[in-house]
């Protein structure tokens, strides 16, 4: 038996904005962080748990307070207990009645379950020995259904539809596993798009990411129209007619401006429209779905729940659905994500890029393929390369596609050395 024996949190900020890397319509000057959590336990085997959110600054203070909150509440609990039973952990804090008062499953809290969720991920894989995309895609139907809360979803998704999925995709693991090994994952880069960027290095970067062999780029939208016309005709000259452009416009427009504004996009041959307005707009969303057509709408980044995704596919409102590592409570909570898009025969597009997203969302997409949806067509995880060398086990990207990560854990542990040097406050322990 092993105990939890401490927690540490730590504000870690990159100044992303003095390149204007990953700026946007809406968020013209972000500095790429993370509100990150280490979970020690006393094991003699040294292993810990890391998870994280992501933001782009000043959030980082308020998540913090609400992750210390929750990671205090895990000393001196039995650690094989937790993860024997993962669904049950994530339910404890999801129901919470004290903290379900704050949401419920929404905001501030619900993203610092998922901070401690993935933590406790982090350390399950590393005691597995395995990288958490093969311990997922390991586990039978029944412990994967278990771990999924399937209350608000009966209605679209029951636990013996999910595991009529599951069982479904149980045949060809062990040869998608051993796919996924040999030649990885597609992947598309967000790296030319970012709004802040000059024409000339836009095109110099479309170019480079074709040269890299990815068969999609995306490009930030929703400044002025013009602007966005004359940026998207330079990209599509620069990589021709094969490779796909998405747009996203981060949550830019109102109905009628998004409908409006892509119709002058159209011609460069769009191959989706990002969060073209609220996230949480359902109806507005399906409006523009059809408006737009056939350009899919794919949105998910800022979906506060699975409850969300659920009607978001309910009223065909998303063709592409987009999870995010650190959104909604974490691992649990994006399998339940991952297998409504199954039901409703859509493809999920992870989004990625913020510090440490590409590095954990692999898992989940690669998981995806083994042992859910068991497929990759229309399928891509987003990619920047941007502040991988901070981490313990960086994405490694060849010819456009993510390789298989092999090493135990989620992938979140970022180095000891980069979370000292980034911190912007001393960082905050608490031990037994």
């Amino acid at each position: 038996m092993s105990t939890i024996v401490g927690i540490e949190t730590a504000d870690i900020r990159f100044p992303t904005s003095t390149m204007l890397d990953g700026s946007d319509a809406m968020n013209p000057d972000p500095d790429y962080s993370a509100a990150y959590l280490r979970v020690a336990t006393d094991a003699s085997d040294g292993l810990e748990g890391h998870g994280f959110v992501f933001t782009i600054g000043r959030g980082n203070d308020v998540q913090l307070v609400a992750i210390r909150d929750l990671g205090l509440q895990l000393i001196g609990r039995d650690v094989e207990e937790i993860l024997d039973d993962m669904g049950a952990f994530s339910r404890s804090l999801v129901y919470d009645s004290q903290l379900r008062w704050l949401g419920p499953e929404k905001g501030i809290m619900h993203m610092a379950i998922g901070a401690v969720v993935n933590a406790m991920w982090d350390l399950k894989a590393k005691r597995a020995g395995l990288p958490l995309w093969q311990l997922l895609g390991r586990m039978s139907p029944e412990e994967l259904v278990s771990l999924v809360d399937f209350r608000y979803l009966s209605d679209a998704l029951t636990p013996e539809e999910a595991l009529e999925i599951l069982r479904r995709a149980e045949p060809g693991r062990a040869a998608r596993e051993a796919a996924l090994l040999a030649s990885g994952y597609p992947a598309y880069t967000t790296t030319p798009g970012w709004l802040g960027y000059d024409d000339a290095k836009l095109v110099r970067l479309s170019h480079e990411a074709v040269a890299s062999g990815f068969r999609q780029i995306k490009l930030k939208v929703g400044g002025d129209v013009a602007d966005d016309v004359r940026r998207l005709a330079l990209a599509r000259e620069a990589v021709g007619p094969d490779i796909r452009i998405a747009v996203d416009a981060n949550q830019r427009w109102d109905v009628a401006a998004a409908i409006d504004w892509m119709s002058e996009l159209a011609p460069y041959d769009v191959a989706w429209i990002e969060e073209p307005t609220n996230p949480d707009d359902v109806l507005g969303h399906a409006a523009i779905a059809r408006g737009v057509a056939p350009i899919p709408v794919a949105t998910g980044e800022h979906m506060a729940n699975r409850v969300m995704f659920k009607q978001f596919l309910q009223a065909d409102a998303a063709q592409i659905v987009q999870i995010d590592a650190t959104r909604v409570a974490g691992v649990n909570e994006n399998i339940a994500i991952l297998l409504l898009a199954a039901k409703f025969g859509v493809p999920v597009c992870p989004h990625a890029g913020g510090v440490g997203l590409c590095e954990v969302v692999q898992h989940l997409s690669m998981f995806d393929v083994v042992a859910v949806s068991g497929s990759e067509d229309g399928r891509y995880i987003e990619f920047v390369d941007h502040l991988h060398e901070h981490f313990v086990t960086p994405v490694v990207i060849e010819g456009g596609r993510y390789l298989a990560p092999l090493t135990p854990g989620s992938g979140a542990e970022m180095l000891a050395a980069s979370r000292e040097h980034y911190s912007v406050t001393a960082a905050d322990r608490v031990t037994a």
